[in-house]
């Protein structure tokens, strides 16, 4: 454990995660303005790696999404540093040294898109792999905090814990599936689609990706609803999982109306738009960003829920004692 907790570097992870979630918009404005291609070499833009091009058209929302991931990956390597240098914990140095080695898997994947004309199956992976960035990030920061360093007040039981943390992992992984639908969806539209080309006939894409992406999506609500509601019935005192599943289904309901509002504007009004609109790039990109708001919340309730599970190895000596006295 760290000989204390550290409000500075506590507050530096919580500002990198941010700062990932503000990439992650910004990522998704390329995609919705159809502008990946707006700086065609990599990892130049326009021969040069300092020089500024004219921020105009696509070129300011695809090399300001370049500007912003460097500065990400700069301050993700501080983290590991500053981590290193103040935290004690042998695996929280092994988690901030994998953001370092993820943020470079990201940068390259988001070259290889570029180099290769925005290929689907790269661009889905680029996108996988950012949101999974600000999900670790997040974590970091989560476990830099004071609440984290300090032993849980109240504990849950074993019996209560184990399933609660199966469905959590159950709906992580549909959160994912989720999201590698979506993804792929908005890369192949883009790219073979009626924003790019007409010769590639819209209703494969949409049976391809667009009605299991619709399909999972109530899977994932069902299993929001049963997590959330489980624990705001059995654990209301529980703070640190109270708000996380509260949050959950509040994002949830945004989600759904973004979800539709998506569908309208991209596959039944915008089916024939050669150029994106306004409405289709504000709510396609709110959707992405949500999206990633939910994965990142779940996974909170994930390492809480086995925070506060009664036989966790951070169970104190004195906690231990008292279970088995009244065991």
């Amino acid at each position: 454990m760290p000989s204390s907790y550290n409000s500075a570097h506590h507050r530096f992870t919580v500002l990198v995660a941010v700062l990932a979630f503000v990439l992650l918009i910004a990522g998704g404005l390329v995609t919705s303005n159809n502008a990946g291609l707006s700086v065609p070499d990599w990892p130049t833009s326009f021969g040069s790696l300092y020089r500024m091009p004219h921020m105009v058209g696509g070129v300011k929302f695809e090399h300001g999404h370049r500007m912003l991931a460097e500065l990400v990956g700069l301050l993700t390597i501080i983290v590991a540093i500053w981590t290193w240098k103040v935290d004690q914990r042998r695996w929280m140095r092994g988690l901030t040294l994998g953001a370092v080695a993820g943020v470079i898997f990201q940068g390259v994947l988001g070259g290889l898109t570029v180099l290769n004309y925005l290929p689907p199956a790269i661009s889905t992976a680029h996108a996988t792999v950012g949101q999974t960035m600000f999900v670790l990030l997040a974590a970091i920061a989560a476990f830099t905090s004071r609440s984290w360093l300090e032993a849980p007040a109240q504990r849950i039981t074993r019996k209560d814990a184990s399933p609660l943390i199966r469905h959590c992992w159950m709906l992580i992984g549909f959160l994912y599936l989720q999201l590698i639908l979506g993804a792929a969806f908005r890369h192949v539209w883009t790219k073979l689609g009626p924003m790019g080309s007409n010769e590639w006939p819209t209703h494969k894409i949409i049976h391809a990706f667009l009605y299991p992406h619709i399909f999972n999506a109530f899977l994932v609500a069902g299993l929001i609803f049963y997590v959330s509601l489980r624990v705001l019935m059995k654990h209301p005192n529980i703070n640190h999982l109270k708000w996380p599943s509260a949050w959950l289904l509040l994002l949830l309901v945004l989600q759904i109306m973004l979800g539709v509002g998506a569908y309208v504007v991209r596959v039944v009004l915008g089916a024939e738009e050669l150029q994106p609109t306004r409405a289709l790039v504000g709510i396609t990109v709110m959707h992405l960003a949500t999206g990633a708001l939910i994965l990142a919340v779940a996974v909170i309730l994930t390492i809480q829920a086995y925070r506060h599970r009664g036989d966790s190895a951070e169970v104190l000596p004195f906690d231990r004692k008292r279970e088995a006295a009244t065991a």
